[in-house]
């Protein structure tokens, strides 16, 4: 009896694989899938007729539709034996015995009989297993990266070590389909019904690369400020997606050959926020002081602060607090703000030095000619 029901179960399967199917993408299938089986539309949301036919042979004839952004793996037996990059509509065709369909002009004998004795001798199952992969070509979102402690590395920019707590997330692109199957997917996820999603928390391959990714902040964070191209400012860092995408990925790249070992590359990122440590917040502090006393905007400053005191000199003073004053903006060289290399110690005795300071004071504009006269005669002694 045990052969019988062998027979009919080879007769019945080989029957239903004889129909030309259509395989598509799966329904339901999230945005952010990278790998997953095509289905025949006969089990695709019951809109196919054939809903008989063995899981893992496809029949002669068959078309698979691949869509704009996918490419199209095809196994023979577990091996890898064709890709298709392009978009559009193919037909299946192999040389298998499994494979063979009347629908296809194979022959009665050739595609029935002898798939019904070979699969006998298997216990009813096709010898063979064929399956079609779809593998997204787009860039994958909402990759999230983040770490619970500092990091730390050493800034260009600052010229010292730094440390933050930051968060953010990447694109994710596979670009060697063919590396990315053969080194990195575990082979759970070569069956049909299978979704490997790197978002998906139950994936233990995608937590692997969420690992790396954190184990690379680092090295990237310092790549990133000490390249003198992109300014060394770490501050730059939140506006800069592409160029530390491309210091996120060779860091990646240098540490774990996601690229020439998986076909996987980083292509853009988002830091959602760097939380500085103490130390680091106080020299962003100071470089942001000196930032803005820097230049221009640094002579506009201290002029004006000369000015004010001036301003409080005089009016706390008369014209002996202008007169200190005076001699203290001379000394720093108002029009250029420039130190000189030695003030002469004796200037404050000398009454012609005296008179020579409060005469520049007059042509600047400092003092008036009533501050003039009276600082001549105090230095004159009339």
């Amino acid at each position: 009896m045990g052969l019988v029901q062998a027979v009919v179960g080879a007769v019945g399967g080989m029957l239903g694989d004889q129909w030309k199917d259509f395989y598509t993408v799966p329904a339901g299938l999230p945005s952010t899938a990278a790998l997953f089986a095509a289905v025949p539309q006969g089990t695709n949301a019951g809109r196919g007729s054939n809903t008989h036919g063995s899981s893992n042979i496809i029949s002669n004839g068959s078309k698979i539709v691949v869509p704009e952004g996918y490419g199209l793996l095809l196994f023979q037996d577990g091996k890898i034996t064709g890709f298709a990059a392009e978009p559009g509509g193919y037909e299946w065709r192999s040389d298998d015995i499994n494979s063979k369909s009347i629908f296809a002009g194979d022959g009665l004998v050739s595609s029935l009989i002898t798939q019904s004795w070979e699969r006998f001798k298997f216990g009813g199952q096709p010898g063979s297993q064929q399956a079609a992969f779809f593998v997204s070509l787009k860039e994958l979102p909402d990759n999230r990266f983040g770490t619970q402690s500092e990091i730390y590395w050493d800034d260009g920019f600052l010229n010292t070590q730094v440390g933050a707590v930051t968060r953010g997330s990447y694109t994710l692109k596979i670009v060697d389909p063919i590396l990315f199957v053969k080194n990195f997917v575990p082979a759970s996820y070569l069956q049909p019904g299978q979704v490997f999603d790197f978002t998906d928390l139950d994936n233990a391959a995608a937590a692997q690369l969420f690992n790396e990714v954190v184990g690379s902040l680092a090295p990237a964070f310092s790549l990133y400020t000490n390249d003198p191209s992109k300014g060394n400012r770490i501050t730059k860092l939140q506006q800069d997606s592409l160029g530390f995408a491309k210091s996120l990925s060779d860091a990646v790249e240098n540490g774990y050959q996601w690229k020439s070992d998986r076909g996987l590359a980083i292509v853009k990122t988002a830091i959602v926020s760097i939380e500085y440590d103490a130390n680091t917040r106080e020299l962003l502090k100071t470089v942001q002081r000196a930032d803005a006393l820097s230049g221009a905007r640094g002579n506009s400053n201290l002029q004006a602060s000369v000015a004010q005191g001036i301003q409080s000199a005089g009016e706390n003073g008369g014209a002996a607090g202008l007169m200190g004053v005076g001699m203290a903006t001379g000394m720093m060289g108002i029009g250029g703000l420039q130190q000189p290399a030695a003030p002469a110690a004796a200037a404050a005795d000398d009454p012609v030095a005296k008179l020579k300071k409060a005469k520049e004071m007059l042509d600047l504009g400092l003092i008036t000619q009533q501050d003039y006269d009276a600082l001549k005669a105090k230095a004159l002694g009339l």
